[in-house]
């Protein structure tokens, strides 16, 4: 900011407070206020403030009670997420037209990236008098409340196919790979038909839950959500989704890739090849281990190549790449002992307790109740030989059933409709990679905006809310692609791809990634961020309300300065931190 003092055709200079700021490489300039009524000494002493310069009087004296802050809203993380929104033409996909139900709608979308929380703590955060930040004024709903946010739902989940379209249209080319896995979610409350005890997901036991499948381009970005009830088995759920890419999506070539829970014989043979889908998954350990105990699979082949294609009757007309991947041996390894030893230790406690002298077990029955119990616990009781008798029990590892197993360790079968070709096609190659890619895709969006808690009560409400999460999870999807330069993420992915010595093994980090995770610098020098701790700090540009003491003067808004760690950020997201000021 500085004082200008402006011509004023025959009458003393205007003098103006302007501001200067720089805007797509441009320098331009703004006027704040009118203080032209001001006698010379103020005028001056706030310019010296203004220049850094040392004041000629007291500054106390000129310019106490010059100028109030009246208000002040965060706001910098708001244009952060909501200019990335507009950029990606989010509010164009919902509606193409105008409306206050869409403007409310991209609220609770950017809600839930700056601050995840339930509807009513939305309303009071968007509301003048309670506003949390400057989200509510940008969009012009400072005056909205839950109920409005309630409705703003319920016309959401009506237009929620057409959104999905738009999006397959946008993500999703005619032939292409689609990425599919089901997910849980505890659900609050007793009252919704979706709710259900099944199997969670999501490590919360003994509650009732619901069931979604999230559809995403190869890269990760979500372009599809559906909600099941909480005991929908993973394989139940595949007919909606083939349905969904075929006939709604229109899509030419589709290669349907999913796991291998999901994607199991019975739904390939029922739902995937009548629909004439190609799709990738991999065979379940008894059938890998039935393909080496028919010769279909000989160990032998790894020898010298971690890639090979084997065909066995059991799968006529599929492709199965055999792949082996040293890192995933020694962990299975490293994983299988150590559930071995804790089960030891368990059992000797069980020993022990028959030998003791004082008050010890008996029962053979008793006994085995206890043994089953733990070998139950970590599924390792095929490596375990007992012996249970009324008044001892005793135990040693099967070491042949510890060998056979190991001998398996670091060996997947990929399964795969995708047509013959060599060994390096892109399809057979990128194949584990997509299978661990939506894996990947599912972690992001059940930590960084992790659905819960659902609290609706309605089918309708429980869908809008998990489709709301869905998109607050595409705008942080294309943020933090963005902003990898200056996140912990790796931003030089040829780098890293040309340090990975086989496609079967572990992703690794290029030397750019690891020396900035190093030393917690850019290669600016600027502080690394997390994206949660960049929106924080984006948040501390502020909307100020600043109000003369003179009533004769107009106020003004004024935005915080960004720093240049907030400066690079919004470069890099191609928005500015004036977004929706006057």
């Amino acid at each position: 900011m500085y004082v200008a003092k402006v011509p004023n055709r025959g009458s003393p200079p205007a003098v103006l407070l302007r501001e200067s700021y720089r805007e797509a490489g441009k320098v331009k300039n703004r006027t704040l206020a009118n203080l032209s009524a001001w006698p010379d000494a103020k005028v001056d002493a706030l310019s010296r403030v203004l220049k850094g310069q040392p004041p000629a009087a007291s500054p106390a004296a000129a310019l106490e009670g010059t100028f109030e802050i009246t208000r002040s809203l965060p706001h910098g993380h708001v244009a952060a997420v909501l200019g990335t929104a507009r950029r990606l033409g989010l509010a164009e996909l919902i509606d193409p037209v105008p409306s206050r139900h869409r403007d409310l709608v991209m609220a609770m979308a950017v809600a839930q990236v700056i601050a995840p929380g339930s509807k009513l703590a939305i309303a009071r955060g968007l509301r003048d008098a309670t506003a949390a930040s400057s989200l509510g004024e940008v969009l012009g709903l400072g005056s909205c409340d839950e109920d409005d946010l309630y409705e703003a739902m319920d016309w959401l989940a009506a237009r929620q196919e057409q959104i999905e379209d738009a999006l397959a249209a946008r993500h999703l080319a005619g032939g292409t790979l689609v990425l599919y896995d089901v997910s849980s979610a505890a659900f609050e409350g007793r009252t919704c038909p979706l709710g259900a005890i099944g199997h969670p997901k999501d490590g919360v036991r003994g509650r009732l839950q619901i069931v979604y499948g999230l559809l995403t381009s190869p890269g990760g970005i979500p372009v599809a959500i559906e909600v099941f009830a909480g005991n929908t088995g993973d394989p139940k759920t595949v007919a909606s989704q083939v349905t969904k890419v075929k006939d709604r999506f229109a899509l030419t070539k589709v290669v349907l890739v999913g796991d291998r829970g999901m994607l199991t014989a019975a739904r390939l043979r029922e739902d995937v090849r009548p629909e004439g889908l190609d799709w990738i998954t991999a065979l379940r350990a008894p059938q890998v281990k039935k393909l080496v105990r028919d010769g279909d699979l000989q160990l032998t082949l790894f020898d010298l190549q971690d890639l090979a294609e084997i065909t066995s009757p059991d799968f006529p007309g599929e492709r199965l790449v055999a792949c082996m991947n040293p890192f995933l041996e020694a962990e299975r390894a490293r994983k299988r002992e150590s559930l071995l030893a804790a089960t030891e230790a368990d059992l000797a406690k069980i020993a022990a307790a028959c030998a003791r002298t004082r008050a010890p077990l008996r029962g053979q029955d008793k006994i085995a109740v206890l043994v089953d119990r733990v070998l139950n616990r970590r599924k390792v009781g095929k490596h375990f030989t007992t012996d249970i008798t009324g008044d001892s029990f005793s135990y040693t590892r099967n070491p042949d059933s510890i060998t056979a197993e190991a001998k398996l360790d670091g060996i997947y079968v990929l399964r795969t409709s995708v047509g013959p070709g060599d060994l390096d096609s892109p399809e057979v190659v990128s194949s584990y990679k997509a299978l661990a890619q939506v894996e990947r895709a599912f972690r992001a969006f059940n930590t960084d905006l992790d659905i819960r808690p659902i609290r609706h009560r309605t089918e309708d409400r429980v869908r809008a809310h998990v489709f709301l999460r869905m998109l607050s999870y595409y705008i942080s999807w294309h943020m933090q692609a963005r902003l990898a330069p200056v996140l912990f993420t790796d931003d030089d992915k040829p780098a890293a791809r040309a340090a990975r010595q086989s496609p079967v093994a572990p992703a690794a980090r290029s030397p750019k990634a690891l020396a900035k995770a190093a030393a917690k610098r850019t290669g600016d020098d600027l502080p690394v961020h997390s994206f949660a701790s960049l929106l924080s700090d984006l948040a501390t540009i502020c909307l100020n309300t600043i109000t003369p003491a003179d009533a004769a003067l107009p106020g003004f808004r004024l935005v915080t300065t960004p720093t240049a760690v907030q400066r690079q950020a919004l470069d890099l997201l191609g928005v500015s931190h004036r977004l929706g000021t006057t």
